[in-house]
């Protein structure tokens, strides 16, 4: 027995030492691989392609929304020629089952060769995750086939062998989540994202604070973007700073930033509590793509609508014409609005605002999953992309997203900022659209996208290095 003043060492993660915890011989290893080999080469080929294991797959039972042929012939396909011989097979297996002795020795913290129920727990909460007694004991026996309470060796590397990806703390975790309910007749309870988080809320403030970082740094782009789209003539980018500071000089270009940030909060917890109350509606863990996309998109036209009055104010405030440095307070402009408009004022251009979200989101998704699937081709062969690819391709796919909905931005914007008791009123979203094209052409939809656009890469990097920093402070890491 090991004694409690002695911390145990590791033992080195070598190939003999994964023997020894396998019980194994060479020969019986090599034997071991080949028949594996041969389950997936059906056809007797002498090589496998995404075919081959993805029938494999099929045949363990694995759901049919999580194959992961394509991934498993990536990282093993050492000479990317489409095909995996035995010898690509076992130097994948080798480098796996080393791999994954490493981690469990990590797990193990007393070194007994086992993993216990309390090491795992540990091991989870030192990640950020953390499961009820029910979870974890799911968790526990989905792996630990024998049901003696201990996860060996040869069950954690049963569990995780054909796992393509890193195999860190937070990838086995969601990968048991997806993988878990594939035993016929038996419902797992899987955590459903942050959700089940043990630092829920800590990781929504930490996005809530970084948001606001976000949208304060980039505040001028968004007033000159303002500014631009509802300029009915010819103007610059030049002349349109100009005007902005005479206004009232440099914090002009904040005017209305207050409420963009004051929105950050009410509308990412609303979006979050709708998904995750769609997500039990449907009544599964993993709703596909399409699912997302509605789910997220529902979410998101729900959490719009109702913050959607302040996002009226805001904009009614950046565009109000006053002499330099008079401009009403938001008390005596929401009390014009609605003495002057009545309350549906305050919801003037939301049908262009909700028509826009789901077309965004679909080309943000299909952009977003299309690059990093490249990055996973051309950079990241045997894990998921890094935070910093991962942010490159969400800036461009929110960029592109961004871009092909903006008519619709432009639209909303004009017809927020438009007041009843102007001259050349707006009668209706048809009618921004016809007046629009009549005197600007299609050009005219476009107005202020270049600032808009200009903004995108910036908010997209102080987002991130925000929200790792909130991490940092609030020990998420």
């Amino acid at each position: 027995m090991t004694s409690p003043d002695i911390k145990p060492k590791p033992v080195p993660a070598s190939m003999d030492a994964v023997l020894t915890a396998l019980g194994e011989t060479m020969e019986q290893r090599d034997t071991r691989l080949r028949n594996l080999f041969k389950f997936f080469d059906t056809t007797n080929a002498g090589f496998l392609d995404s075919v081959h294991i993805e029938v494999g797959l099929s045949a363990m039972k694995i759901r049919s929304d999580y194959k992961y042929a394509e991934e498993l012939l990536r990282v093993c396909d050492a000479n990317s020629d489409g095909r995996v011989d035995y010898e690509e097979f076992r130097k994948y297996m080798d480098d796996k089952e080393l791999e994954l002795f490493r981690i469990f020795q990590d797990i193990d913290v007393v070194k007994d060769g086992g993993i216990e129920r309390q090491e795992l727990h540990d091991a989870l909460v030192k990640s950020g995750i953390e499961l009820n007694d029910a979870e974890l004991a799911s968790f526990v026996e989905h792996i630990d086939k024998d049901n003696n309470g201990t996860i060996t060796f040869g069950e954690w590397r049963d569990f995780l062998l054909l796992y393509p990806h890193e195999a860190t703390i937070k990838n086995i975790y969601q990968h048991w989540e997806r993988i878990s309910q594939i035993d016929i007749g038996e419902q797992a309870v899987i955590p459903a994202g942050i959700s089940k988080q043990s630092n829920a809320f800590k990781y929504l403030l930490a996005g809530g604070v970084a948001g606001a970082i976000s949208r304060t740094a980039t505040a001028p782009l968004d007033r000159l973007k303002v500014s631009f789209a509802v300029q009915t003539t010819k103007t610059s980018i030049g002349s349109t700073v100009k005007n902005i500071w005479k206004e009232g000089g440099a914090s002009s270009f904040f005017r209305g930033n207050g409420l963009n940030v004051a929105k950050v909060a009410p509308e990412s917890a609303i979006k979050f509590y709708v998904y995750e109350m769609l997500k039990e509606i449907i009544g599964k863990d993993d709703i596909g793509t399409f699912g997302r996309l509605l789910a997220g998109g529902t979410a998101g036209a729900v959490a719009q609508t109702a913050v959607y009055p302040m996002e009226l104010v805001k904009t009614r405030l950046q565009t109000y014409v006053s002499e330099p440095g008079k401009f009403p307070s938001l008390g005596k402009l929401s009390k014009d609005i609605w003495v002057h408009e009545g309350p549906r004022a305050f919801y003037k251009g939301m049908v262009p605002s909700l028509l826009g979200i789901i077309p965004y989101a679909g080309i943000d998704l299909a952009v977003y999953e299309t690059l990093k699937e490249m990055s996973k081709t051309y950079g990241f062969v045997d894990s998921e992309p890094g935070p910093i690819a991962q942010l490159s391709c969400g800036t461009v796919a929110g960029a592109l997203g961004a871009a092909c909905v903006y008519p619709l931005q432009v639209v909303r914007t004009r017809m927020q900022a438009h007041q009843a008791k102007e001259a050349a009123r707006y009668n209706g979203m048809a009618d921004v659209f016809i007046k629009t094209y009549q005197k600007e052409g299609a050009r005219g939809f476009y107005k202020g996208l270049f600032p808009n656009l200009l903004k995108v890469i910036p908010a997209a990097s102080i987002t991130y290095i925000s929200y790792e920093a909130m991490k940092k402070a609030l020990e998420l890491q």
